[in-house]
């Protein structure tokens, strides 16, 4: 039962609502702005998977876990306000402290989950 207004839906379940709506629409352009959030990092791939077989559809993801953009084509590392690096998973992670820090902060104890670092 979901409830007036999605009262008895919880947030994860109202953020893959949102995102099956969105794909219905079969955008050419998908931005999601920490679309999988409140969404547990099992579903969270589940729901990378998914999104990595719609082919010709481009996707801008804005995100706090690194898990969220691990296999993206280009990854922009923001500071203050301004790009500060950019370049694959792999080039980051060997290349630039502030990707080398948030990786290690949120892979700790094998869980991905958690905040970028604060700048």
């Amino acid at each position: 039962d979901l409830g007036q207004g999605g009262v008895n839906v919880s947030g994860g379940q109202k953020q893959r609502l949102c995102i099956a709506r969105t794909l219905l629409k079969r955008p050419k352009i998908l931005i999601f702005d920490d679309s999988t959030s409140a969404v547990d990092t099992a579903t969270e791939g589940r729901i990378r998977a998914a999104l990595s077989k719609i082919p010709g559809v481009t996707k801008i993801i804005i995100a706090q876990r690194v898990t969220s953009v691990m296999e993206a084509d280009r990854i922009y590392i923001l500071d203050d306000g301004r790009v500060h690096a950019s370049g694959t998973h792999e080039e980051l992670l060997a290349s630039d402290p502030i990707y080398q820090e948030i990786y290690a902060s949120q892979m700790k104890g094998g869980e991905a989950d958690g905040a970028f670092a604060q700048r």
